[in-house]
């Protein structure tokens, strides 16, 4: 793997989140992306799961077009931010908002059907990455997903003016390098205009 530009600590990265940088995120990003509603419902034809969990949800955009078909509370949402965690209250009434950190995720082994993040791992420090990834996946009882900036080499791009705080990287190699056992099932490319997502790489794997 190669060697990613430096990161602050995870426990630093956490915090920032956790407080008044990450409030401003869920408060400027908190908008209904209805072109998002299409990607999920061919996501869920053609990998059917019940119970999902998103680690990092923000305002629970994405679990909001996983709904149909499901119970509510089958939905589940992880973030270390607590307006996000309300925001997906509201969003989403009767799925789960869960405080924790990605890295030490809450659940048995196996617990979902699908765990996925979208803009979550370019947030995650270059040692606590496998962590993260291994948490994921022993967490999934079938499906991961991951929906990302991609770049073939570590690529820090910061973010408000905050060097380390987003680093762009080839995510589905990464899974594949750590997690051989995984099968790829399906890989794309998300633009903003056509799936509401903004130049995002995706991957669905599954366990076999």
């Amino acid at each position: 793997m190669t060697t990613p530009p430096p990161q602050p600590p995870a426990s630093e990265l956490e915090a920032l989140w956790a407080g008044e940088f990450g409030d401003a995120y869920v408060s400027r990003n908190h908008v209904h992306v209805d072109q998002r509603a299409g990607f999920w419902a061919g996501i869920s034809e053609r990998f059917p799961c019940r119970t999902i969990l998103e680690i990092g949800p923000a305002h629970g955009e994405n679990l909001r077009h996983l709904v149909d078909g499901r119970q509510p509370e089958d939905l589940w949402g992880l973030d270390l931010n607590r307006a996000a965690l309300a925001a997906l209250v509201r969003e989403v009434p009767g799925a789960n908002a869960v405080w924790g950190t990605a890295r030490d995720l809450p659940f048995r082994d196996r617990w979902f059907d699908m765990v996925f993040t979208v803009g979550l791992l370019i947030h995650v420090p270059t040692p606590t990455l496998p962590l993260v990834m291994a948490e994921i996946v022993r967490t999934s009882g079938r499906f991961i997903m991951a929906g990302e900036y991609h770049s073939d080499e570590p690529d820090d791009i910061g973010y408000r003016g905050q060097p380390g705080v987003l680093v762009k990287r080839d995510f589905g190699a990464i899974y594949q390098e750590l997690f051989p056992e995984l099968i790829l099932r399906e890989e794309g490319f998300l633009t903003q205009d056509e799936h509401g997502f903004d130049r995002v790489t995706y991957q669905v794997f599954e366990r076999p």
